[in-house]
């Protein structure tokens, strides 16, 4: 077993994780901590213990889910699946919890995507290639939404990145279309993005409330 430290708090992580079989071996032992954010990556376990700050993160992640899950409800053309979900390609070589994930009705349909049993029973993952991902970039997640997963996301033919970082005071929101040698940046209109995938354009807005705490809205046109 190795120690693996992080945000000052020490776990044991079995050396025996090698594949992305194993990974879910130990996701389903019990022994992971219950608050921590795991990834299989490269060939190894990648482990986050660090708190989600509420301003830059967990609203963030809230007001791109609630638009997108009511959009895509109303119209019935898929399923939003919030932060939680484990996601594997085997492709890419990845396994873990995106901060959002879509799959449309013909992802679906052709088998792109399907659903994942664990061994106690339920379905709890995804395996395959949705349509789209969500990042929201933390202080300790930068090289892992940056470049690794920007590379597996490409490799898993994932059709669009959604990557967000609203640690600074202008907001920093692309939607990353998938070309034939890595992803694509969409051009801006007036802060406003085309997405592919919804058929619509989204600006992502911040403003402060009557106690100056951030409210981020995700406007769709």
């Amino acid at each position: 077993m190795a120690t693996v430290a992080l945000d000052s708090t020490s776990f044991k992580l079995p050396v025996w994780v090698s594949t992305i079989g194993e990974f879910h071996e130990w996701l389903d032992s019990g022994d992971v901590p219950e608050k921590a954010r795991v990834w299989f990556l490269n060939g190894e376990a990648w482990i986050d213990m660090s708190k989600e700050q509420l301003d830059s993160h967990l609203e963030v992640k809230g007001a791109i889910t609630s638009v997108l899950w009511a959009l895509t409800s109303s119209n019935s053309s898929g399923r939003v699946y919030p932060d939680g979900v484990l996601l594997t390609n085997r492709r890419a070589g990845i396994s873990g919890n995106p901060d959002m994930v879509f799959v449309s009705n013909r992802s679906r349909e052709q088998r792109r995507v399907r659903r994942q049993r664990r061994a106690k029973g339920g379905y709890v993952g995804l395996i395959g290639s949705p349509d789209m991902v969500l990042e929201v970039v933390s202080d300790s997640s930068v090289v892992k939404d940056t470049e690794t997963l920007l590379e597996a996301y490409w490799i898993a033919a994932i059709s669009e990145y959604w990557l967000v970082d609203a640690r600074a005071d202008a907001i920093e929101f692309d939607i990353l279309k998938r070309g034939p040698k890595g992803y694509i940046e969409t051009r801006k209109q007036t802060g406003w993005v085309k997405s592919s995938v919804f058929g619509k354009s989204f600006k992502l807005t911040r403003r402060e409330d009557v106690e100056g705490d951030a409210v981020f809205t995700l406007h769709v046109k």
